[in-house]
């Protein structure tokens, strides 16, 4: 940068020669430009200026790079995000399925348990069959010794009938 700003210098300096190819000695002694010939123009430097300049594209580069990095960043964490509210979305429609069927056994179980009979019924029941069976087993003794009297009187009448009637 600076070999560039000499020669435009230089350029400056001299607006009647030009660069030339030759290499002879008379020509170059030509060229030369005598020193009180030569009047330098002192420009200002413009350091602060520079410097300014130079702060302010470097910040306005970092702060582009950083504005990119944090948008990236944000878009990243955006899909992490929604990744995790699609998850929790499938997670809670599964647990609401589950909750679903667990109603629908409980609905079914306390159905079941209003049909069925408790421990007092059995026990009611089973005195009623009791009683019955009791019942039925002194009809049933009562008719054996019923059919028992017939037989016995039926055997009587044959003995009878046997040894009173001859023929």
């Amino acid at each position: 940068m600076a070999s560039l700003a000499r020669l435009g210098a230089l350029a400056q300096r001299s607006p009647c020669c030009a660069r030339s190819f030759a290499t002879t000695n008379a020509r170059r002694a030509e060229v030369t430009p005598t020193p009180a010939a030569v009047v330098v123009q002192k420009k200002p430097i413009g350091g602060f200026r520079g410097g300014i300049v130079g702060f302010l594209f470097g910040f306005s580069l970092a702060s582009s790079l950083a504005a990119y990095h944090l948008l990236e960043e944000y878009q990243r964490a955006s899909a992490t995000l929604q990744a995790s509210v699609d998850e929790l979305k499938l997670s809670t429609e599964k647990v609401s399925s589950h909750v679903r069927r667990i109603e629908a056994v409980e609905k079914d179980l306390q159905a079941l348990t209003n049909a069925s009979a408790s421990k007092e019924d059995i026990s009611k029941v089973r005195a009623e069959v009791k009683k019955l069976y009791d019942g039925l087993h002194v009809e049933f003794l009562d008719l054996r010794s019923h059919v028992w009297g017939i037989q016995q009187d039926l055997h009587k009448l044959s003995k009878k009938d046997s040894t009173s009637v001859r023929i």
